[in-house]
Parts: structure tokens; sequence; C-alpha cells
């Protein structure tokens, strides 16, 4: 009972722990500013009027709490797997390993991005940005790991060595690593190339697999021929051939894609659509609304990361 309540115990009191850090270093404000956020009173980059006391965007930092309850459900959930005792025939089915990172990255994008909102800091930055990647790293890992038969072990360093080379990187040199990449925006692509993959792996669609890429980018309004006609920009593209060279085998289950991979897909993509409504300057931008177009771009965010979570849960192995 104990061993099967730990992880859920653990994220709990490490909220609890992010909670009284925050208020005791807020106390007495945030100090220095980052050199790209607004001064107290003006209109931040994200619409909200930034204030004083313990949050610099009120609405846009505590919309960040739909990322924690979000994430301590997964742990619920597990923990009832194990009380339970369901048999662990799918990798997000109680405690295992992939399922406590992928409930645990969720968490983390909460606190993450409420000291970027909240404090204003190059820290706060930081750290908002390194939980974004944290997060996004994990669904096109695993299913690199499963189509390419990596140990558990290989996929742990692989996600490891990423992100802290990520999180260095950014810290160090910037956001687009000096090289003009975004981890987070590429990542999408790469999760939508792995998971075709991983319904229609074929030997075939290892090679047509990459033109995936260009149509989720062109949702997110980067169409082909901008792409091609920028190739010094848009240099990221060969990536989206690296899910079928690695993808040399087939997979081990089926995934149910309805209803949780397209709630989660919607989200995802409502909450985008607002998101570019709430910036300064935007027609839309009301800087002293009580909620945000931002705030709500997080709370979307959240359904959507539950969403996938309970999609993979859906898996069901072939033996």
């Amino acid at each position: 009972m104990k061993r099967a309540l730990r992880p859920l115990s653990t994220a709990l009191g490490l909220v609890a722990l992010f909670a009284l850090a925050y208020w005791i270093f807020g106390r007495n404000g945030w100090g220095q500013a980052a050199a790209n956020e607004s001064a107290i009173g003006e209109v931040s980059r994200w619409c909200e009027r930034v204030a004083s006391g313990y949050f610099r965007e009120p609405s846009n930092a505590l919309g960040n709490i739909g990322f924690i309850v979000s994430g301590i459900a997964m742990f619920s959930m597990l923990y009832r797997d194990e009380i339970k005792q369901i048999p662990k025939r799918n990798r997000f089915i109680g405690n295992t390993p992939i399922a406590v990172l992928f409930a645990s990255a969720a968490v983390f994008l909460g606190p993450g991005s409420m000291l970027m909102h909240g404090t204003h800091t190059q820290v706060g930055a930081w750290l908002d940005n390194v939980s974004m990647v944290a997060y996004i790293l994990i669904p096109w890992l695993v299913n690199f790991s499963i189509l390419g038969r990596w140990s558990p072990r290989r996929l742990f360093t692989i996600y490891s060595l990423l992100l802290a080379g990520y999180a260095a990187g950014f810290w160090f040199i910037g956001p687009d690593l000096g090289i003009g990449l975004d981890v987070f925006e590429v990542s999408i692509p790469l999760w939508v190339i792995s998971e075709v993959l991983y319904r229609f792996w074929s030997p075939r669609a290892r090679i047509w697999s990459g033109l995936v890429g260009f149509g989720v980018a062109w949702l997110f309004q980067i169409s082909p021929v901008e792409i091609l006609t920028n190739l010094d920009e848009y240099w990221w593209i060969f990536l989206f051939w690296i899910p079928g060279l690695l993808a040399a085998n087939g997979p081990e289950g089926r995934r149910r894609f309805t209803p949780w991979y397209w709630i989660g897909f919607a989200a995802f993509l409502t909450a985008y659509a607002i998101w570019l409504t709430g910036v300064a300057g935007h027609e839309a931008c009301d800087p002293d609304a009580w909620l945000q177009a931002h705030a709500i771009w997080h709370m979307l965010g959240a359904v959507s990361t539950f969403s996938f979570f309970m999609f993979f849960r859906t898996e069901k192995r072939f033996d």
C-alpha cells in the first residue's frame, strides 16, 4: 500500500513545497525582471497588465494550476491501478517508470509556467521552457523506443541527455540553441509522425512518413511553400524523417484514437488559436480582464495533457 501511494504522495508533497517556497521568496518581490518583460503597471507580452505582489500576471500565472490538477489526477489513476492490481500490459497502467515520468512532467508544467508569468525573472522563463520540453519529449521518445526496440535504460538515458542539453543550451546560448531550433515546436510534428508510424507502420510508411510533418506545420500556419522557399530558416524539416529512420520494427500493440487522442488534439489546437489572441497589441487583448486568453491556453493545455495520458492508456498489446 505504501509503495503504491509513494509517487502520488511525493507529487503532492513537492507541490506543497513549491507553494511554500513561492510564498517565502515572493514576500519581498521578485527582484530584477528579465530584459524582455514589462514594468509594473504596463501591459505584459501576454496581454495582462503587470501587477505588484506575488503574481506579476495573476490570471496567466494561476491558470497553470490546471496542469498541477491534471498531473495529480494521473498519479491518482496510477495509484488506483496498483490498488486494484491491474495487470501491467500497458506502459501507462500502474506506477511504471514511463507513466510516473509522464505524470511528473505534467505536474512540472504548472510550476514551470507559473514561475515565468508570476515572477517575470530570467530563471522563471528558463524553467517555463524546460518544463514544456520535459513534457513534449516523452510522447515521441516513447514511440521511438517501441518502434526501435530500445531498452528502458536507453530511453531514459536519451531523454535525460536531450533535456539536460536543452536546459543548458537555453540558459547559456538562447531559446533557439544558437541554431534556429525550437525544440518544443519541432517536437509536435515528430510526435504526430511517430504516431502515424505506430498506427500504419510498413517499410513504405517509413519513407513517406516525413511528409506528415509538412501537414502539421501547415496547421500552425507554416505552408509547404514558405518552408521550401526558406530552407535556411526551416532547415529542421529534415528532422521529420528521423522517426522513419529509427522505426525499424512495427508496433507492439494498438491504441484507440477515439475519443482521447482527438479530444487532446482538438483541445490543443483550440488552445493555440486562443493563444494567438492573448498577446499585447492584438485587437482582442483586454489587459484588465480577470480571465486572460493566455490563461485559457494553459487550462486547455492541461485538458490536452490529461487526454493524451488517457490515450496512451488505451494501448493493448498484440501478444
